[in-house]
């Protein structure tokens, strides 16, 4: 197949070299991507690529959304399963984990917070989600609270699905003038559609429908320059802001 006579095997090792390159990986992969195209990027995919996806945050939640989607309930049953048999933090960690994507989160609740002990006391990946637990079954206070008290210990800590967590809290709250200043900086600086849904919704809960469909108007306006698995990544997020848009 050739696309403007280059062949898609060549365009994927360059993209692959795009990805050697931002990712500082040794030198001796642009040699194999372009001396052996076709092979080189099947080893580079193999060998380095699809373990760096693996491993990052997007890229878990993206292996976890398509596995739900080949067998609904799998990884509940799983982490489950994986608990009973030990209860590690980590497999409780897992569990809690399963259960708050299955829209569960007060059974989540009591999890988190046994993992909040010792070692892992005062880990700030594991507050966030704990907090999300606390907010998706209507505590938003409280949330909001354990977010003031991370933010307050530890200021050099980063995470975008934290800031956004935190903006939905604050909004909750009703606290109007804060959500809207933390979802300004959230869009400021995350290109994700993720936090305009939030924001284009919370707008509408708020009344605000102009500003809202604005939101989700501009947020939408790049979605059919993306390709097609970055949309059906995206799905959630796009259903949602064309419900803004529909609904306002």
């Amino acid at each position: 197949m050739h696309i403007l006579g280059i062949s898609l095997h060549i365009i994927i090792a360059i993209l692959f070299a795009i990805h050697a390159i931002r990712t500082r990986q040794e030198m001796y992969w642009l040699l194999v991507l372009f001396l052996f195209p076709l092979i080189g990027s099947v080893v580079y995919g193999v060998a380095v690529w699809l373990p760096s996806v693996r491993d990052s945050r997007g890229g878990r939640r993206a292996l976890r959304a398509l596995r739900e989607q080949i067998d609904p309930g799998r990884e509940l049953r799983q982490a489950r399963e994986a608990f009973e048999l030990s209860s590690t933090v980590q497999n409780r960690l897992r569990l809690a984990d399963a259960l708050l994507a299955a829209g569960q989160p007060g059974e989540a609740l009591p999890l988190y917070r046994e993992c909040l002990q010792g070692l892992y006391r005062n880990d700030p990946d594991i507050t966030v989600r704990h907090a999300r637990a606390l907010l998706e079954s209507g505590q938003a206070g409280e949330a909001r609270r354990e977010l003031d008290a991370l933010i307050s210990s530890q200021p050099d800590y980063r995470s975008r699905e934290g800031h956004l967590l935190y903006a939905r809290a604050v909004a909750a709250c009703g606290d109007k003038d804060a959500a809207r200043h933390e979802f300004d900086a959230l869009l400021g600086y995350w290109a994700s559609l993720e936090p305009r849904a939030w924001y284009a919704e919370t707008l509408f809960g708020w009344g605000e429908t102009g500003a809202a469909r604005k939101i989700a108007e501009e947020a939408l306006q790049p979605v059919k320059h993306m390709p097609r698995h970055a949309r059906e990544l995206n799905d959630e997020w796009i259903r949602r802001l064309k419900a803004v848009i529909r609904d306002s």
